[in-house]
């Protein structure tokens, strides 16, 4: 059984204007939240002892969603403008929505230092468990040979955390400079009192709000996620159309830095980007009560997602020829394997593109967004045909690591534009193909051999540390490139991207590049026992 840790971490999006927030529904940080860990809570607490859920629909505890109440966080919350300020996020939730809540939601604080103590080592995922993720992230070309998923991720978390809310302890936590003078980003505790309303009406300790892939977690955070984030916006346009905000005053340093590592940030908020378009659009058509309904059947792809589509994934048949030692991992995934998705696979590409030039995409494109509530463009030729995938970890003994990775397309053409894009970035990593049609990396942290195949609407790949590894991987992808005498002849028809770095980014861009520079984000392991 995979371990369910159900917590939404509020990161700090600089540049941007906004607060996201990322739930962990299924997908966990390296270190479990202090409430979840089971270690001493925050050093402070409001709980609303006068909230009566027969008051009408925006008040709570006699505070409504418009008074003015004259709140300036300059110098930090009293206890009385702390609880005034709660109650009145609440009641702007609950106008929003147009609902009640049920019961009330405390809010605690906590220093950034407590929260950093309370959080390390309560998360570890597992050895097992970590090697087999390892093999997930490098597939994806995003974690190398020479780091691991779970410090990479670690470090794209960084400090950013700015606060989260837990459905077992049913209660909210702020990260704040001071806890006897607490600043709190409004625009963050909306954001979580929305996940609060949720948890009360569907439960998100829910086994639908676990996703048993990447893909599928990701996949259920757009309508988790979503929901908060387009409240949270609407409710910014409340701020500056009609209602008087106490929005904390701008502080110096955001989240306190880190290393980001671009992959796994695009990763972790697709959800946030595509969720808040997804959810308008079904208001628009619908209303609130159709969000109601999809939180109770939660997307099942990030390409529903993003493509606004009920497609459902093409079944793929996987058969594990692997010989010599080679084993799968029984107790992982869904049989031993992890569906990454589109969103995934857009990520890699993006990631690629960026960062080592290779041309797979037009990387620039990702700020060409029309939807006025989407952030990015998670949508490129090599990753929107997709249909399915699985990537299966291999070990043999304790120190040797493979994959097979079947990815299956919605057309010939799409698998092929797919094979392209993948062996750009082979090619920016100076990749050199050998007589039997594998081609081998010689150094850098994507070193080892692939073989990759195209099969109709099937491309499979298959990596190790060499030839030998490969081909007792997957004999069949050994055998096809050693027919052919070659890989398909990917220069022939890959199209390039003009992805030169020394071109001015799209308009708007700017911003975009600022953030994800700037940006420490609440990243994800997959956590299963």
């Amino acid at each position: 059984m995979r371990r369910l840790l159900v917590v939404c971490f509020a990161l700090l999006l600089v540049g941007a204007g906004t607060v996201g927030v990322f739930s962990t529904i299924g997908l966990s940080p390296v270190a479990a939240t202090p409430s979840d860990a089971g270690v001493a809570g925050p050093t402070a607490s409001v709980q609303q002892s006068d909230f009566d859920p027969d008051e009408p629909i925006g008040c709570v505890g006699g505070v409504c969603y418009d008074d003015e109440l004259g709140i300036d966080q300059s110098d930090g919350l009293s206890d009385e403008e702390f609880e005034q300020f709660t109650k009145q996020a609440m009641a702007r939730v609950e106008y929003i929505r147009g609902q009640k809540f049920q019961e009330d939601v405390p809010v605690d604080v906590m220093t950034r230092a407590e929260y950093r103590e309370q959080s390390q080592g309560g998360g570890d995922g597992g050895s097992e468990f970590n090697r087999w993720n390892d093999q997930v992230w490098k597939g994806l070309m995003i974690v190398g040979e020479d780091s691991g998923s779970d410090d990479e991720i670690g470090e794209t978390l960084g400090s950013a955390v700015g606060g989260f809310y837990s459905p077992s302890q049913n209660q909210i936590v702020i990260i704040t400079p001071d806890t006897e003078n607490p600043i709190i980003s409004d625009t963050t505790l909306v954001h979580e009192y929305v996940h609060a309303m949720q948890d009360q009406y569907h439960d998100l300790g829910d086994a639908r709000y676990r996703g048993e892939t990447q893909d599928r977690d990701l996949a259920i955070n757009g309508i988790v996620e979503g929901e908060a984030v387009y409240t949270e916006r609407l409710y910014e346009e409340y701020c500056e159309s009609e209602w008087e905000c106490a929005s904390p005053p701008e502080q110096e340093g955001g989240g306190g830095g880190g290393d980001l590592n671009l992959g796994i940030y695009l990763t972790v908020f697709q959800p946030y980007s595509d969720g808040p378009g997804y959810v308008h659009d079904i208001v628009e058509a619908d209303g609130w009560d159709a969000v109601g309904e999809r939180m109770e059947d939660p997307p099942r792809s990030t390409t529903q997602v993003i493509h606004r589509t009920d497609r459902e994934p093409t079944p793929i048949d996987f058969t594990d020829e692997a010989t010599d030692g080679w084993e799968l991992y029984p107790d992982q995934g869904v049989d031993g394997a992890d569906t990454v998705g589109e969103a995934s696979i857009y990520a890699m590409l993006h990631y690629q593109s960026q960062e080592y030039g290779a041309e797979a995409i037009d990387w620039r494109q990702i700020g060409a967004v029309s939807h006025p509530y989407e952030q990015l463009n998670y949508v490129s030729e090599p990753s929107d045909g997709w249909a399915n995938d699985k990537l299966y970890p291999y070990r043999r003994g304790d120190d040797e690591d493979g994959y097979v990775w079947v990815t299956e397309w919605e057309s010939e053409d799409d698998a092929i534009e797919f094979y392209e894009a993948y062996q750009a970035i082979l090619t920016a990593h100076n990749v050199s193909e050998q007589e039997n049609g594998m081609q081998m990396i010689a150094d850098g942290p994507f070193r080892g051999t692939y073989g990759v195949h195209v099969d109709e609407t099937t491309v499979t790949i298959a990596h190790g540390t060499d030839e030998a590894a490969v081909e007792q991987l997957r004999p069949s992808v050994a055998e096809a490139l050693g027919d052919s005498g070659s890989s398909t002849d990917q220069n022939a028809t890959t199209e390039t991207n003009d992805t030169g770095q020394t071109e001015s980014p799209i308009p708007g861009f700017g911003v975009v590049v600022a953030a994800l520079s700037l940006l420490a984000v609440a990243a994800i392991a997959r956590w299963r026992q």
